[in-house]
């Protein structure tokens, strides 16, 4: 597979689990958890911790490999999903991120769009087992529900997608 075609995310959760860390993206403005691309030099690996370093100001340890999540369409990518733990460093904002903030695991912000929530509820479960499936809740029809309910976060994502940055 080519390293341009997966992407890594990462779980935080605080050391009571009840809180889980997420991101408000600067290009568009929702919530997310910490992630991104994998860069051609790097493995998945070193690609999170780089990642949630350069998107929070953590440096990080990985405490386990969640799973592995496969797209149905071009809205996704192969996506491989970390539970890490902050080692050190203090939140500091970058030119990704808006915001860093700790949330209730059961108490979510709106803004935070799939596949997301299911990350967090399977990372969570911490089942022994690495999970491995489809991103279902990545779809078209999704999509198009969205585009309805949120027509300017849902324009900046596809602009995002085409590679056209949005500073605000």
């Amino acid at each position: 597979m080519n390293k341009k075609d997966e992407s890594v995310i990462s779980c935080i959760f605080s050391e009571d689990r009840k809180k889980v860390l997420l991101i408000k993206r600067r290009d568009v403005p929702v919530w997310t958890l910490p992630g991104g691309g994998v860069e051609d030099n790097e493995t998945i690996e070193e690609a999170i911790t780089r990642e949630i370093l350069e998107e929070t100001g953590f440096q990080t340890k990985i405490k386990k490999k969640v799973g592995e999540y496969s797209p149905i369409n071009k809205l996704a990518k192969f996506t491989h999903l970390f539970e890490c733990e902050i080692v050190s460093g203090v939140p500091t904002l970058s030119d990704e991120t808006r915001d860093i903030k700790n949330f209730d695991v059961d108490d979510l912000p709106k803004l935070v769009p799939p596949p997301y929530p299911e990350w967090v509820e399977d990372s969570f479960k911490d089942e022994k087992k690495m999970i491995k499936r489809k991103l279902k809740s990545v779809n078209y029809l999704t999509l198009a529900k969205n585009l309805i309910l949120h027509p300017i976060l849902v324009s900046r994502f596809l602009l995002a997608k085409i590679g056209l940055r949005i500073n605000s």
